[in-house]
C-alpha cells in the first residue's frame, strides 16, 4: 500500500464551483455562467471538456482569464510547451506570475517555483493557496519543518477567520457534526489541502497517529463530498 497523498500544486484564481452546465443550457447568452462552467470542469479534472468550454467564451473582458485557464489545462495535461507558449505571450499580471510558478513546479524546478510563489505573496499579500504551494515546495524538498510552519499558518488563519468551518470538530468523540460542504469559502482557505499535506508529512516521518489526527481535524464533510486525495488518505 502506498503512502499518504499530498495533492498537487494549487492554481489560484480558479473558483471551486458546482457544475454549471444546466445554467449554461438555460441561459446560453450569460457569459459568466460559461466562465464558471469552464472553471468547474477544470476543477473536476475533465480537461478536454474544459478546453472546449474555454473556446466558447469569446468576450474580450474574459480573454485574459480564459487564456490563463487554457494554460492551466495544458499544464495539467502535460503539454508543458503549449502552457509555456501561452504564458510567455500573456500580459504581465500576478496570475501569470503564479502560472509560471506552477509550470516551474511541473518541470521539477522546485526552488524556482517556490520563489515565484513567495514573490506573488510579497506583492499581493497573504493568500492561502499560495502559502499551500510554498509548503508543498518545501515538502518536495524534504524540508518538513518549514513546510509544517506554513501549514500551521493556513490552519490558524482558517480557524480564526472562518470558525463556521468547524475545524477539529470531527475529532471530538460522540459529537455529531454537520457537513460544511464544498463551498467556495472552504476552497479559498486551502484547509483541505493543508490537512492532507500535513498528514502526508507526518506519515513520511513515521507518525501514523499524527497523520490520522490531521485527517480527523479537517472541516467535516459527508463521504460523497470528499475529494480523491482525502479518500485515498483515509483508506490507509
Amino acid at each position: 500500500m502506498g503512502g499518504f497523498s499530498r495533492g498537487g500544486v494549487h492554481v489560484p484564481g480558479l473558483r471551486s464551483l458546482p457544475p454549471d452546465e444546466k445554467l449554461v443550457r438555460l441561459f446560453p447568452f450569460v457569459s459568466q455562467y460559461r466562465v464558471y462552467h469552464a472553471q468547474s470542469l477544470f476543477k473536476a479534472g475533465i480537461y478536454d471538456e474544459a478546453a472546449r468550454a474555454v473556446a466558447q467564451v469569446t468576450e474580450p473582458e474574459y480573454a485574459q482569464q480564459m487564456q490563463y485557464l487554457q494554460a492551466a489545462i495544458m499544464c495539467e495535461q502535460g503539454n508543458i510547451q503549449g502552457c509555456k507558449s501561452i504564458l510567455d505571450r500573456s500580459p504581465a499580471s500576478p496570475s501569470i506570475d503564479v502560472g509560471q510558478g506552477c509550470l516551474l513546479f511541473k518541470e521539477g524546478k522546485i526552488e524556482e517555483a517556490r520563489e515565484m510563489f513567495q514573490e506573488a505573496i510579497n506583492k499581493g499579500g497573504y493568500k492561502a493557496d499560495l502559502t499551500y504551494n510554498i509548503a508543498l515546495c518545501y515538502y518536495k524538498q524534504k524540508q518538513y519543518g518549514t513546510a509544517l510552519k506554513h501549514i500551521a499558518e493556513i490552519i490558524e488563519r482558517g480557524v480564526q477567520e472562518h470558525p463556521q468551518l468547524s475545524v477539529g470538530s470531527n475529532a471530538q468523540d460522540g459529537l455529531e457534526v454537520k457537513s460544511v460542504g464544498n463551498t467556495a469559502v472552504l476552497k479559498e482557505t486551502a484547509l483541505i489541502e493543508a490537512f492532507n499535506l500535513k498528514a502526508a508529512i507526518e506519515y513520511s516521518l513515521g507518525q501514523q497517529a499524527a497523520a490520522q489526527e490531521a485527517l480527523a481535524d479537517m472541516p467535516p464533510r459527508s463521504e460523497e463530498e470528499l475529494d480523491p486525495v482525502t479518500l485515498h488518505n483515509q483508506a490507509l
